[in-house]
């Protein structure tokens, strides 16, 4: 028998109240883009910090610093302001020694210019090429613009790995966190679209998220895909059917900062908001 919705809530809520705070956003890669203050420049800030969110969370937020900080306080104004050659041949000089993981100078360097043509094309960012049109919805706009840089981005691990496709099943984190980033109105998120549908917003599905969802019941999928975000996505709107996503940051930071130890233990795991509706190892 399942966790009964209303105690499920609580336990959430609690969780909530756990790691909703600044303690725990430092720990993120959203910090680096609230430091910028104009709307524009926490954009490009952010299509950067979202698409390296991977990997160890402490030398991941250098990277995302360092791979921004050529582009100054302004970084909006140092790409709109900037021929594409130009930017091509600062970039190379200044991210000769940058990488990230699977990431290369030169692969943040296409993935800025990306962001400066898709700009210079609606004069408003990315909000235009990502709002539903005829088409199915935010799903198929996210695929038609992942289909499109598929084919302008240069075809290296970095830029690849930043590309996967919703319409081909796949759970598309990266681009998940940047959507509830820039359009989710609620802490910690920067509520900065006011056009995109908030209301189809998806769960940036991590491995903690998915690890935490199968132990509390959000989920009962077994694979880390589209499938899996959906479903928690949905499971979450039950609890929460205003913002569902409200809960995203507290159910990944129990596992970014390790407090989740993975065995359902009473010595490891009382303190924990969910350890009464945990299943883990159970």
């Amino acid at each position: 028998m399942g966790t009964p919705t209303k105690t499920l809530k609580a336990r959430l809520d609690g969780l909530c109240d756990r790691y909703d705070t600044k303690g725990a956003l430092d720990k993120d890669p959203l910090s680096v883009v609230l430091a910028y203050e104009a709307p524009m420049d926490r954009e490009v800030g952010a299509f950067v910090a979202a698409h390296l969110a991977y990997g160890r969370v402490d030398p991941m937020i250098r990277a995302v610093r360092g791979g921004l900080a050529p582009l100054g306080a302004k970084p909006a104004s140092w790409l709109r302001n900037r021929s594409e050659g130009d930017i091509r041949r600062e970039l190379e000089l200044t991210l000769k020694d940058w990488a990230w993981r699977f990431h290369t100078g030169p692969d943040l360097a296409a993935w800025l210019l990306a962001w400066k043509r898709l700009d210079a094309e609606s004069g408003q960012g990315l909000e235009p090429h990502l709002l539903p049109g005829t088409e199915r919805g935010t799903e198929e706009a996210l695929s038609r613009l992942v289909q499109r840089l598929r084919l302008e981005l240069p075809p290296t691990y970095g830029a690849r790995f930043s590309l996967p496709d919703p319409l081909e099943g796949a759970a598309c984190k990266r681009w998940r966190m940047f959507l509830r980033w820039m359009a989710r109105p609620g802490w910690p998120d920067l509520g900065l679209w006011t056009r995109y549908p908030v209301e189809s917003l998806i769960i940036p599905l991590d491995t903690h998220v998915a690890r935490v969802s199968r132990f509390i019941g959000l989920s009962g999928r077994r694979t880390a895909d589209g499938k899996m975000a959906i479903e928690i996505t949905a499971s979450l709107r039950r609890l929460d059917p205003e913002d569902p996503l409200r809960y995203d940051f507290a159910l990944s930071h129990l596992g970014i900062l390790g407090d989740c130890p993975g065995v359902r233990k009473r010595s490891t795991c009382a303190v924990c908001p969910l350890y009464s509706v945990c299943r883990a190892g159970c």
